[in-house]
């Protein structure tokens, strides 16, 4: 029996040995009591984080795609005992609302919040029509109409409130003639407590930070969630030289098609000497402010825990100023348009001027392809497949693509 036993243990140090067979490492543990508390969730290439009040009030901010909902779900359990007190979907992209029906389901929530920009995704328009009927209460971030030049902020107890930068409607238009208008009207918030200032970007374009550069902010933060998971066309040099991060967080999947986060990124982020957390490397990440220092932590422990003190001046006004509507952008800053289709929505909001695009990508006759074990599909021109030698599946019809897969962020098939 005493050698059978030692077989046994040995067999056991073997399997927990081989990569791939290890326990996986424990969860970070439930939001400290009287802290503020964010989580950046690892959804694989999307975006979530919740926030945690010292006085237990919740924020979701976006739901990563749809293969993380039922994660997502399981993880919110564990953290969210009552339905949260707030949903923000900072842009109808299925890599950042995808999660959302799952996670809304396995907690609940009694506010949801959108910049309210239309877009024809059918995953959008089941999101909308689902929060109608479970959510109490859906919004955008409309300033008080009774005070036009101020921003939306959401108190959350204990002097924490989240404060919502841009859109700005129906005071300001959204940008248009953009890289992404619906990556360029990405709900940008600000949280604060004390000392300590975090700074969510969604998928914010080069002309958002421009716009927001422009405006008397105060736009510093302690911690960063860099946009578009480290996409080289967003974290400018002059807007991270505003926003001056001690830390960031770029939320991406591991090898994810668009080579996110980007080496340009990464080095902009070096250049202004912030600690890069990645959850494709360092699995969720933990941040906990007790509004005088925030300590950061990685569920896989690759990254070692990270205290930083806060630089704010507390009590200070994230708006410096009255807010008024921005000057038309400079000459040369925006960038050549991509068409993208308008489609129906709760309240049509884009401009009337704008222009509606001559013909979507069904109209062309041209194919759509999927490499394998990929979920997006890109268009049959697009330099990501004249790159790759992967298995693909091609689609004569836009329609059958969106069935199975979504569009690429590289092309916008």
């Amino acid at each position: 029996m005493k050698v059978f036993a030692r077989l046994l243990g040995v067999l056991f140090l073997l399997l927990t040995a081989v990569p791939g067979l290890a326990a996986p490492p424990p969860p970070l543990p439930a939001p400290a009591p009287g802290r503020l508390t964010v989580y950046f969730l690892d959804v694989g290439q999307g975006d979530a984080a919740l926030i945690v009040s010292p006085t237990g009030k919740t924020v979701l901010i976006d739901g990563g795609p749809p293969e993380a909902g039922t994660r997502l779900a399981a993880r919110l359990r564990e953290l969210v005992k009552q339905p949260l007190d707030l949903v923000i979907l900072t842009h109808p992209h299925l890599d950042h609302l995808g999660g959302l029906p799952a996670a809304l389901k396995a907690v609940g929530a009694k506010r949801f919040m959108d910049p309210g920009f239309d877009h024809p995704s059918e995953a959008y328009r089941d999101l909308l029509d689902f929060v109608g009927r479970e959510v109490g209460q859906v919004m955008t971030p409309e300033p008080n109409p009774s005070s036009p030049q101020t921003l939306l902020t959401v108190g959350l107890g204990e002097g924490v409130a989240l404060t919502v930068l841009w859109p700005r409607m129906p005071q300001e238009p959204f940008l248009t003639s953009t890289r992404s208008d619906a990556n360029a009207n990405s709900i940008v918030a600000k949280l604060t407590y004390a000392k300590t200032a975090f700074l969510f970007t969604g998928d914010a374009e080069p002309p958002t930070e421009d716009l927001l550069i422009q405006k008397p902010l105060d736009l510093t933060a302690t911690v960063l969630k860099v946009a578009h998971h480290g996409g080289k066309h967003s974290s400018t040099a002059a807007f991270l030289t505003r926003v001056v991060p001690q830390a960031a967080v770029i939320s991406c999947g591991a090898g994810n098609d668009y080579g996110h986060p980007s080496p340009e990124v990464l080095g902009r982020l070096e250049d202004v000497h912030a600690r890069t957390f990645r959850t494709d490397q360092d699995g969720e990440v933990m941040a906990v402010s007790d509004g005088a220092t925030v300590t950061l932590r990685s569920s896989r422990g690759g990254a070692p825990t990270t205290t930083l003190s806060g630089a704010q001046q507390a009590g200070r006004p994230v708006a410096l100023g009255p807010i008024q509507p921005t000057p038309e952008r400079r000459p040369g800053r925006a960038v050549k348009p991509e068409p993208e289709p308008e489609g129906p929505r709760k309240k049509p909001k884009a401009p009337p001027s704008a222009p509606a695009p001559a013909s979507t990508p069904e109209d062309t006759g041209q194919n759509f392809v999927s490499l394998k074990g990929s979920k997006v599909f890109h268009r049959e021109a697009c330099s990501t497949l004249k790159r790759s030698k992967n298995e693909r599946t091609v689609y004569s019809r836009r329609a059958d693509a969106l069935r199975e897969r979504r569009p690429a962020e590289d092309c916008h098939p």
